[in-house]
């Protein structure tokens, strides 16, 4: 009779014992991923925070009135990727508060079927950007706060090849940004 207490008293301690570990490696697991979380969300805002000093530099120059980041005005995305793209910021140089807006378009006069493929059109291109257009009020002499952000979801069945997209503010200035699908 004594035997049969034993074995569960022992069973009893092997049990508490594992709860303990399983506890210990399940705080640290949580631990872990609270840390990792928290400097992704620092490394975005870090970027962030440098892009905007990029653009801050880009007005630098009185005359310009449209930037875009990467000054290059290249970017290339991959086919199925997360959503990626480039920003611009504008400064208005006139001496009256202006409302503003933009549209984003696969340039126009771009030849797709010679060199993207027979079958490729203006509007699967201009599926790609998230969103289009927008508008935005700015007064005499200000720019942008935040830079408009311009992200592309490049399906996997898009051809490799480079499409410039034309950003149009109303009535303003444009300029070209090359998108390369690899």
């Amino acid at each position: 009779m004594t035997l049969k207490k034993r074995g569960a008293i022992e069973m009893s301690v092997g049990t508490i014992v594992t709860i303990v570990l399983l506890m210990g490696v399940l705080v640290l697991g949580v631990f872990l991923i609270q840390r990792i979380f928290s400097s992704a969300t620092g490394a975005i805002d870090q970027v962030d925070t440098e892009i905007q000093g990029e653009i801050q530099k880009l007005f630098a120059n009185e005359d310009t009135a449209l930037v875009v980041y990467p000054a290059s005005r290249q970017i290339t995305l991959k086919k199925g990727d997360d959503p990626r793209g480039f920003a611009f910021s504008f400064k208005n140089r006139g001496v009256e508060s202006r409302d503003y807006t933009y549209n984003i378009e696969a340039e126009p006069t771009f030849k797709f079927s010679e060199k993207c493929g027979s079958s490729f059109t203006a509007s699967q291109a201009n599926s790609w950007p998230l969103t289009t257009s927008g508008s935005f009020s700015l007064g005499p002499g200000n720019s942008l706060e935040l830079p408009e952000l311009v992200l592309f979801d490049i399906p996997d069945t898009a051809p490799p090849c480079t499409i410039p997209f034309k950003v149009n503010i109303q009535n303003e200035t444009g300029t070209s940004v090359f998108v390369t699908i690899k």
